[in-house]
Formats: structure tokens, sequence, C-alpha cells
């Protein structure tokens, strides 16, 4: 029986091919739709991810000022020694990098290219997870005497060297001419929009003494070992800051402490909120392809009339009946929900491309959906079924 009806089924579909695929536009919108607003939302989760894990390995940034992100607030900047009081006197520490920071133009050859310079140390490196792609980093001599070396990022070389050989070159920064004894790995772009690449990397003395005329220190990169409790390590660093800038019991901090974990887990917790959010809304599409799912059946039956008074008349059950509505609407959702599948996948890793996120194929929202307008055929079949199978056989032949 359960074949015959479904046979049944699909020979109404077909003999109404036209018909049938308006029926189904709705539903196959509203699963491309889900599914693609989930694949390349959980993408962009992944992109924020590793681009903040691209930061550093298990990083705490230190920062002058009582805000985050924002400037110092008129708090006093760090001093080096405070990198090495944290590396010397606190445990579970892997390294810690102070970092300066400047914009600056780079000449070479008549080409101009603004970017940023960072004064550092070689645990710069260490923290913030870069590796050299060509070259060597500073030797103890060129940092305790702050020579005109640097290394540069991917932006700096494609944009200043162009194919030719960068180590070894020349270039000048401000006002000095630096040697490139390396090229960092290219990062792409970071979290916030940002180019990693678009840097030159110099001794901390070169950047202080040649380039900015001050020790002031911005950051303090502090990178801890792996199984570390975080809580921990964050009280130690601040506790050790308070003593060293002599803040009293009743002062606030005037710097702060941020880990980089944190920050993923917000940004990828905001962004999968917001991935469920633009999925609801595309599913209210599956609700409007079953109201048509259920408006188009509604107009087959009074079409089909005659046939199901035959039906009943020659002795076809009233379940039988039901089931052969029932059986055509789920198979014009499924149908549906199949090329919605198809539609997405294709949207999905050409939106991925476009966006520049890894494509993310989610097996569990592809069979949610497809379940999904299924049960929407169902749940809207069944009362175009249940009238068809009601129908007063008498009455229903004598139908015109």
């Amino acid at each position: 029986m359960w074949l015959s009806t479904l046979l049944l089924s699909m020979r109404s579909i077909r003999r109404n091919l036209l018909r049938s695929f308006l029926t189904i536009l709705g539903i196959v919108i509203g699963v491309s739709a889900v599914i693609t607003m989930v694949t390349v939302g959980n993408g962009a989760t992944l992109a924020i991810q590793n681009q903040i894990s691209g930061l550093g390995t298990n990083l705490l940034q230190v920062r002058p000022g009582q805000r985050m992100m924002g400037g110092g607030g008129g708090a006093s900047a760090f001093k080096e020694a405070d990198a090495e009081a944290i590396a010397s006197q606190l445990g579970g520490i892997a390294a810690v990098a102070p970092e300066a920071r400047s914009g600056a133009v780079l000449v070479l050859d008549g080409r101009n290219w603004s970017s940023s310079i960072i004064g550092s140390t070689n645990q710069w490196l260490f923290t913030g997870n870069w590796k050299l792609a060509d070259g060597r980093d500073f030797t103890d001599d060129e940092q305790l005497a702050g020579a005109g070396v640097c290394l540069i990022g991917e932006t700096v070389r494609r944009e200043l060297f162009g194919s030719r050989a960068a180590v070894g070159s020349a270039m000048r920064v401000k006002q000095i001419s630096c040697e490139v004894i390396g090229v960092l790995a290219a990062k792409g772009q970071g979290a916030f929009g940002n180019d990693q690449d678009d840097l030159v990397h110099m001794p901390l003395n070169t950047f202080q003494r040649r380039i900015v005329g001050h020790t002031r220190i911005g950051i303090l990169q502090v990178s801890m070992q792996d199984g570390v409790e975080t809580a921990a390590v964050r009280g130690g660093i601040v506790q050790l800051l308070r003593e060293r800038r002599n803040l009293s019991e009743t002062d606030e901090d005037n710097f702060n402490v941020l880990d980089t974990r944190q920050l993923a887990q917000t940004l990828s917790g905001t962004t999968r909120i917001m991935t469920l959010l633009l999925g609801a809304v595309a599913a209210v599409s599956l609700i409007v392809g079953g109201i048509g799912i259920m408006n188009i059946m509604l107009v087959s039956v009074t079409e089909r009339t005659r046939e199901i008074g035959l039906r009943l008349a020659i002795g076809a059950r009233e379940r039988e009946v039901l089931l052969q509505f029932l059986i055509e609407a789920v198979v014009l959702a499924a149908i549906g929900g199949l090329i919605g599948m198809t539609l997405a996948l294709g949207a999905s890793i050409g939106l991925s491309a476009l966006m520049a996120v890894p494509f993310v194929f989610d097996p569990g929202i592809n069979a949610l959906a497809f379940a999904f307008s299924a049960a929407i055929g169902v749940l809207f079949g069944y009362f175009p079924a249940r009238r068809a199978a009601r129908l007063n056989p008498i009455e229903a032949l004598r139908h015109e």
C-alpha cells in the first residue's frame, strides 16, 4: 500500500511539474537560506578564533590605563624593567616582550610606504606566534647596541621589494638606514580588520634611541606556559605591577590585563548569536513555503474531487486517501529541501571564498533543515489530506 500510494503521489506531482516547482520554491529558499547563513556564520566564528589565536600562545596583553583597547588615559607607560621583573619574579611565564609602536614612512629607491614600526626583542616573535619566512632574528649584540637592522612583514616586502630579494637590502625608516635581515611569515587580516603583515620589527633600543627618542613601553606581551592557570598568572602580574607603580590599597589599577582567549570566546559568542538570529529570520521562509504547500494541496483536492470520489466509491479507505495526499505534500517538501541543500552548498562555498573565511560543512544543520522541511510537509499537508479523505463519495462524484 505504501509503495502504490507513493507512486500515485509522484504521478500526480509529475502531471503538474511547473506548479509543483512553484509550490516548493518557498521551501527551497528557506532551506538554502538557513543552511547558508549558519555555514557562513560558523566559518566567520572559526576565522575569528584563528585570528585571535594568531596573536599569540596563551597570551596576556598588559596596557597602561583602565580601558582594554583604548589609550593610556594619562596613566604612566611601562618600562623595560617591568617586563624583566615579570619574567624573573613570576612563575608560569614562558616569555615576556616589551612592545612600543609608532608609524613611519619607509623609503626604498624612491618608493614610499607608510607602515607600523614595532620596537621589541626576539621574545616578541614567540609571544606573537610569528615565524620567519626568510632570514634570521636579532643577535644579542644587535639588540644591545641598537643596530640598524629590522624584520619586515609580508605586506611591506610586497609593496617595496616586489620580486626582489628583501633580505640583505637596506631601506630608510624615517631618517635612519635599516638593513632587512628577515621576512616574517604572512598572517593576513587580524580579528579587527587590520593588516597584521604591514609592519617593521626592529630592536627595542634602536626604536627608542633612533625612531621615537624616549623609553616608554606601550604594551607588555606575556606568554604563559601550557597548563598554567590564567587567573593565577594574571593575579601575580596585577600585584607585581601595583607594587612597581606605587599604588596604595585604595588606588585603582592604572593598567589593564587582557586575556586573548577570553576575547576570542567573547567575539565567538557574539558571532554565534548573530548566526542563530540570521538563521531564525531565514527560517521564516520555511513557514511561508509550508503555507504555499497547503494552499496548492487544497486547490489539488478541489480539482481532483471526482477522482477522490471514484476511489472511495470502489472501496478505497479514508486512511489510504489521507495517506496519498499527505505523502504528496511530504514528497514536495522533501524535494524542496534537497534542492535547497544543494543550492546552499554552492552558495556557502562561494560566500566563504568571497568573505575570505573558512568553509565549515555542518552535517547537523543540513540534516536538521531537511528534517524540518519534511516536517513542514506533514504539518501543512495534513489539513488538505484530511479534507480529501472525508469527502462524501456521492457528493464527490457529482462534483463538476
